[in-house]
């Protein structure tokens, strides 16, 4: 079976992307592997620190591979939005195969100098391990909005730029690159999110040098999300939209079985 790295490198290579998925419990994690295996492509599933702390980092890390092994199917698991060193380390020391240094909020200089060292972890514990960082701000939560999360500005000159994820991806060697893009995490309420910046993306992927990760993708419209793809996104992340679903699903089985 391939590894993770693998296949990011091959959806890469291909003009694809990888789909991944914020789960926090059984329900979504089986609803997510079962739609994977129906349409024959590798999946990922997301834990963020909230979402570790509430399933359990080793539990997570137990039920993915669990359903990688005794299914031999490529689903993988990633310690998604993780703000220090030390809970990067704890996810890579169970067994993650992929983990995300969010530094958005941190100086240039910090975001490196932690990343650097999350990515000098992981390569001495499992080259095989893959180090995301984030650059630009795009928001927390996983929610449905009123309207940009607080902090957030998505006009042109407050977007990652091209030569700082160049030298960015120079000083910290990481695999992946989350940049901000006119993305936001969280889900407008009112209509579709604000419309990307495909050349921003297509520019950063060719100075950056490394394939790039779509965070907030709940929300963006389908024309985004392949335009985006061909100019170097490699993994799209959902997590809101899959809450909503699960809360819909959730509602409409209590209304229609009320005993």
């Amino acid at each position: 079976m391939k590894t993770l790295r693998e296949c990011v490198l091959e959806a890469s290579d291909n003009g694809v992307a990888i789909g991944h998925f914020n789960i926090s419990n059984l329900e979504a994690l089986w609803g997510i592997f079962n739609a994977a295996r129906k349409l024959g492509v590798p999946v990922i599933i997301g834990t963020s620190e909230g979402e570790r702390d509430f399933i359990g980092t080793r539990q997570a890390v137990a039920l993915v591979k669990s359903l990688r092994e005794g299914f031999d199917y490529p689903i993988f698991i990633n310690a998604d939005h993780t703000y220090s060193f030390d809970r990067v380390k704890e996810a890579i020391d169970l067994g993650y195969d992929a983990a995300i240094f969010d530094g958005a909020e941190m100086s240039f200089e910090e975001n490196i100098k932690i990343t650097k060292r999350c990515v000098d972890y992981a390569r001495k514990t499992n080259p095989e391990i893959i180090v995301e960082a984030e650059l630009g701000f795009i928001g927390k939560s996983s929610k449905i909005l009123d309207e940009i999360p607080s902090g957030v500005k998505i006009t042109e000159e407050f977007l990652t730029k091209a030569e700082e994820a160049k030298d960015f991806a120079q000083k910290t060697s990481v695999d992946l690159l989350a940049p901000a893009v006119g993305n936001i995490h969280g889900m407008l309420k009112r209509g579709k999110d604000p419309a990307l910046n495909i050349e921003r993306i297509r520019e950063i992927r060719k100075s950056a040098g490394v394939p790039l990760v779509l965070h907030g993708g709940s929300g963006n419209s389908a024309e985004d999300f392949t335009d985006a793809i061909s100019a170097g996104v490699s993994i799209v992340h959902i997590s809101t939209e899959i809450r909503v679903a699960y809360r819909k699903g959730l509602q409409l089985a209590l209304q229609e079985n009320p005993d």
